[in-house]
C-alpha cells in the first residue's frame, strides 16, 4: 500500500469491484480497494451448485441477522452477506434480474431523480453484460459480466413454464427484455460453467494494473474528515491501524447494512444515535440508516411422484461424480445454480405492474444448522417486490467489528401481509394446473391443513424469511431523509460517495446484483466527469389492468401517469 491514493474504494463487493476496475482503467489514477474478507479462493465459490454450501460459510460471510421482528413471531431473520472479494456476488444464487423498467421511471418521475429513468440505465446494463442470448436492443454481448441462459434439463421446469400459460399468469422468453412479466427460464451470472462474480468479471482482470491495489482482511474503522471533506480512511490491518489518504474521493461500497454503520462511526448520521454512543457529530444526517427495505419471501414445497428430482446430489458418491464432471467439463448439475426458473407476476389485477417474483427449483430442501437436507420434491417461493414497510440500521456499539442492528420491520404495514397472502394463492393456482398432474404429490410446506386465511397468515408470520436483498439505507434524493444526491455524493460532504444497494430510494422489483453493478458503472462516469452513456429507448410490453393505465406497448421512456403500489 501507498500512503495516498486518488480514490479509495471501501468494499470489494458488486459495486466496489466495478468501481475499482473503471476508476483505474485509464492508468491516470491511483486506486485502493479495501475488503474485510479474504480472496475468493474457495473452490465451492466458483462451482455454481456449491451455492448452498458457501452462502452460510462463516469464513466468507458477515452472518448478519435482523433484530427481533415483531410481526414475524419475534424471530431474528438470518441475513447472509458476503465477506469476501466479490462480496455477496460470490455467495448469492447468481440470478440475473434487472428489475422492472417502471421501477427506474418511478425514481425519475415521482422522486425527482432526473436522469434515472430506465432509458438512462439501459445502456449501462447492456454495456456491463455479455449475454449468451446475444446482443439486441435490450441485451449486451461484449461486456465483462457473463450472463448465461438456464441449461439444466428437467421435466419439472417444463411443467412450470406450461403452468404459467395454463394459469393465465403468463410466459416470457426473457424477463429482462420486451416481456418483463410471466414465468420464464432465468438468466444467471455464470460463464463457461463457473460463477461470474463481480470479482471475476470486473476486479481480477484489473489487478495486474500498477495503479490498482487491493488489500484484504482489512476492517474499516471510519472515514476521516477535515471539516466537511473526506480526506482518507482508517482501518485495521495485520494487527495495526492504517491511515491512508485520498486525494480525490472516498467511496463507500459496503452494502445496505455496513455502509450506514461506517458513516455513523465517522460521525455522519442521526444526532441522537451518535450521541447515544458518544460519537462526535461531524455532520448531522437523519437519513443515514433509515428507509431500510428488503424482499420478504415465503416458499411452498410438494412431494414429487416421479423420480426426476435431485435429492440424491448430497450423497457422497453423487457429489463426487458431479464434482469430477464439473472439474473436467464445467457442465452438468455442478454448473447450475438450481433456481433456473422463476417469474414476475401480479398478485391482483389492480397493481400497475408485477409485484411478486417466483423462484422455482426441482428439489425440496431445508437446513439443519449449516447442513442441507434434501427430499424428493419441488419448491416454489414468492417474494413481495415492493414492500410498504420500512426499517432502519443503527449501531450496536462503536466497535467496527460489531454487528450493526438491522430492524427491517417486516410486515409492519398490513399491506405487505396482504400481498404475501395473494402470493401464496398464486403459488397454489400455478401448481394446481394440469401441467403438474403427473408430478404433484402432497404439499409438504405448509402442511395440507393450512387452508383458511387465518391459517395462511399465521404460517407466513411463522416461516417468512428474507430473499437477501437489503437496500435503501443511504437513499438517493433531495429531501431531509436523503443521504446522497443523484450522483451518489453524500449531501454536505465533499469527496465522499456511497455506491451500493443502500442508495436505492425504492427497492427494485427483482434481484439486486445486476442493478448494483449498473449503479456502480454510472457512478464511475459521474466520478471521472465523463458524460453518461446516451439514453436508449427499448420497447417493452405493458399489460393494461384497469382504466387509466398506460397502453399495451410502451417505450422505456414513456410511463403511465400513476405507478404506485395499490393498497387493497
Amino acid at each position: 500500500m501507498q500512503l495516498e491514493y486518488d480514490y479509495i474504494v471501501l468494499g470489494a463487493g458488486s459495486a466496489g469491484c466495478v468501481l475499482a476496475n473503471r476508476l483505474s482503467e485509464s492508468g491516470e489514477h491511483a486506486v485502493l480497494i479495501v475488503e474485510a474478507g479474504p480472496m475468493d479462493n474457495k473452490l465451492l465459490i466458483h462451482i455454481p451448485a456449491g451455492v448452498h454450501s458457501v452462502y452460510k460459510d462463516p469464513s466468507i460471510n458477515w452472518n448478519y441477522e435482523s433484530e427481533v421482528e415483531q410481526e414475524l413471531e419475534q424471530r431474528n431473520i438470518e441475513l447472509p452477506r458476503g465477506k469476501v472479494v466479490g462480496g455477496s456476488s460470490s455467495i448469492n444464487s447468481m440470478v440475473y434480474m434487472r428489475g422492472h423498467p417502471l421501477d427506474y421511471d418511478r425514481w425519475n418521475d415521482e422522486l425527482g431523480l432526473d436522469g434515472w429513468s430506465y432509458a438512462d440505465c439501459l445502456p449501462y446494463f447492456k454495456a456491463g453484460e455479455c449475454a449468451e442470448r446475444g446482443g439486441n436492443e435490450w441485451r449486451g454481448d461484449s461486456g465483462p459480466l457473463g450472463v448465461a441462459r438456464a441449461k439444466l434439463k428437467n421435466p419439472l421446469f417444463d411443467a412450470f413454464i406450461l403452468a404459467g400459460e395454463q394459469s393465465g399468469q403468463g410466459q416470457s422468453d426473457d424477463l429482462n427484455a420486451y416481456q418483463p412479466e410471466g414465468v420464464a427460464r432465468l438468466d444467471s451470472t455464470i460463464r463457461d460453467g463457473r460463477r461470474c462474480s463481480a470479482a471475476v468479471a470486473h476486479l481480477k482482470p484489473a489487478l495486474a494494473r500498477p495503479n490498482l491495489d487491493l488489500v484484504t482482511h482489512a476492517l474499516v474503522e471510519q472515514v476521516l474528515l477535515d471539516n466537511k471533506r473526506a480526506t482518507g480512511v482508517r482501518f485495521q490491518y495485520q494487527g495495526k491501524v492504517q491511515v491512508i489518504r485520498a486525494r480525490r474521493e472516498v467511496i463507500l461500497c459496503c452494502g445496505a447494512i455496513k455502509s450506514p454503520q461506517v458513516l455513523m462511526l465517522s460521525g455522519i448520521g442521526p444526532a441522537a444515535e451518535l450521541r447515544r454512543h458518544d460519537i462526535a457529530i461531524r455532520h448531522e444526517m437523519p437519513g443515514v440508516g433509515r428507509n431500510l427495505q428488503d424482499h420478504l419471501k415465503i416458499h411452498c414445497s410438494w412431494r414429487c411422484t416421479r423420480p426426476i428430482t435431485y435429492q440424491h446430489v448430497t450423497h457422497p458418491w453423487h457429489k463426487l461424480k458431479i464434482g469430477l464432471r464439473w472439474l473436467r467439463k464445467h457442465d452438468g448439475f455442478g454448473a447450475s445454480n438450481i433456481w433456473e426458473a422463476g417469474g414476475l407476476i401480479r398478485g391482483n389485477e389492480s397493481v400497475d405492474y408485477p409485484n411478486l417474483q417466483y423462484h422455482f427449483a426441482p428439489i425440496s430442501a431445508h437446513y439443519e444448522g449449516r447442513k442441507i437436507r434434501l427430499s424428493r420434491g419441488f419448491t416454489l417461493q414468492v417474494d413481495q417486490l415492493r414492500p410498504a414497510s420500512r426499517g432502519r440500521v443503527t449501531l450496536n456499539s462503536t466497535d467496527p467489528a460489531d454487528r450493526p442492528l438491522a430492524f427491517f420491520n417486516y410486515l409492519a404495514d398490513p399491506f405487505d401481509l396482504r400481498e404475501l397472502v395473494e402470493g401464496f394463492h398464486k403459488i397454489q393456482e400455478l401448481i394446481r394446473q394440469p401441467a403438474f398432474i403427473a408430478s404433484r404429490g402432497e404439499r409438504t410446506a405448509p402442511l395440507p391443513e393450512v387452508k383458511s386465511e387465518t391459517d395462511i397468515e399465521a404460517w407466513i408470520r411463522a416461516t417468512a424469511s428474507t430473499d437477501f436483498h437489503p437496500s435503501g439505507s443511504c437513499a438517493m434524493g433531495r429531501g431531509d431523509d436523503a443521504v446522497v444526491d443523484r450522483e451518489m455524493r453524500v449531501h454536505g460532504i465533499d469527496g465522499l460517495r456511497v455506491v451500493d444497494a443502500s442508495v436505492m430510494p425504492n427497492i427494485v422489483s427483482g434481484n439486486l446484483n445486476a442493478p448494483t453493478q449498473m449503479l456502480a458503472a454510472r457512478a464511475a462516469d459521474f466520478i471521472l466527469g465523463r458524460p453518461q452513456l446516451a439514453p436508449e429507448s427499448a420497447h417493452f410490453h405493458f399489460r393494461q389492468t384497469r382504466p387509466g393505465s398506460a397502453g399495451a406497448d410502451m417505450l422505456a421512456s414513456g410511463k403511465p401517469q400513476t405507478v404506485r403500489p395499490h393498497r387493497p
